[in-house]
């Protein structure tokens, strides 16, 4: 009886970029400038709301919850994939591997809800503003948010569990500049129709019924802009829900286009940094440039920013 060995994979090689050759540091520097510039906008806008007490309403406290979503997914990324840039690849543990999928999905997922609660708000706001503070009042916020997160944290923990379960035998290199889960499930030996279905459910209800609200709230929200009788009051009260319209538009289109329509891993592997590496810089500034009163405040409290920081350490 013929008796065959398979070596548990410990260690997975991320390929990244592999068609760079002479630009990877030119690369490298872009991508370490997109990353800073991200996180700080980001925390600017935290650091913004938080201070001033005309942005204590639930568009920016949700506005907020967006922010840090977009600093724990370029975290979670960037970091690791300026290493694999200027060393042309990298080995991670698989344990490392896993925990960056399990952040970086609930990241994503997260981004999904947080936008779907936000497109509630505007809903709230123009069709239903008479009752509107009584309905989005801070209770229903946090517990909403707190919701979110409970909801995320738990469902990708059961994805993290399952996929840990399985068995890796090799090979253990992956054509990609961070560990996500289809690639994952290539180098795995086991049978992988249970994870792919669970998946499959978690995306309908994490990803599809999230933008299903989307849509359905924009349609009542743009019959109830067009009953407006002057132009002028249609474009206003279309400008307080522009951004988010901006935002969502951005974040699902990169990811329909990721996943979606089936592209060469090399075609892939570049797309998926626009809703990584590209959206969490942007989000900020749609909202920085488009919102009247981020723009003011902004420019109220940099000065005061940037006299703590170089004076007061």
């Amino acid at each position: 009886m013929q008796h065959y060995n398979f070596s548990k994979v410990t260690e997975i090689f991320l390929l990244g970029f592999q068609n760079l050759q002479s630009f990877n540091l030119c690369f490298f520097l872009l991508l370490l400038i997109i990353f800073c510039v991200s996180v700080c906008g980001n925390l600017l806008i935290i650091l913004v709301v938080s201070s001033s007490r005309s942005l204590h309403s639930p568009m920016y406290f949700f506005l907020t919850q967006l922010s840090f979503t977009d600093i724990l997914l370029s975290t979670t990324i960037v970091p690791n994939t300026l290493h694999i840039v200027l060393y042309e690849g990298s080995p991670v543990s698989f344990i490392a591997c896993l925990t960056q999928y399990y952040f970086f999905s609930a990241s994503e997922a997260l981004e999904c809800l947080v936008l779907t609660v936000m497109s509630y708000d505007r809903y709230q706001a123009i069709c239903n503003p008479l009752h509107y503070t009584m309905v989005m009042d801070l209770t229903f916020c946090v517990r909403a948010i707190l919701l979110c997160w409970l909801v995320i944290l738990a469902t990708m923990l059961m994805i993290y569990l399952t996929v840990s379960r399985l068995d890796f035998c090799g090979p253990n290199i992956i054509d990609h500049f961070f560990c996500d889960l289809e690639p994952l499930l290539e180098l795995s030996c086991s049978d992988t129709f249970a994870m792919k279905l669970e998946t499959f459910f978690l995306v309908i209800f994490l990803a599809i019924c999230p933008v299903i609200v989307i849509i359905v709230s924009y349609v009542y929200i743009i019959f109830t802009i067009l009953k407006i009788p002057s132009v002028t009051g249609r474009q206003k009260t279309f400008s307080t829900c522009s951004a988010h319209l901006s935002v969502v538009s951005l974040y699902y289109g990169s990811l329909i286009i990721t996943y979606v329509f089936p592209r060469k891993q090399n075609a892939k592997t570049f797309l998926s940094l626009f809703y990584t590496v590209v959206t969490p810089l942007l989000n900020p500034m749609i909202y920085s440039l488009s919102n009247t009163d981020i723009k003011q405040e902004l420019k109220k409290q940099m000065p005061r920013v940037f006299f703590c920081h170089f004076f007061l350490g």
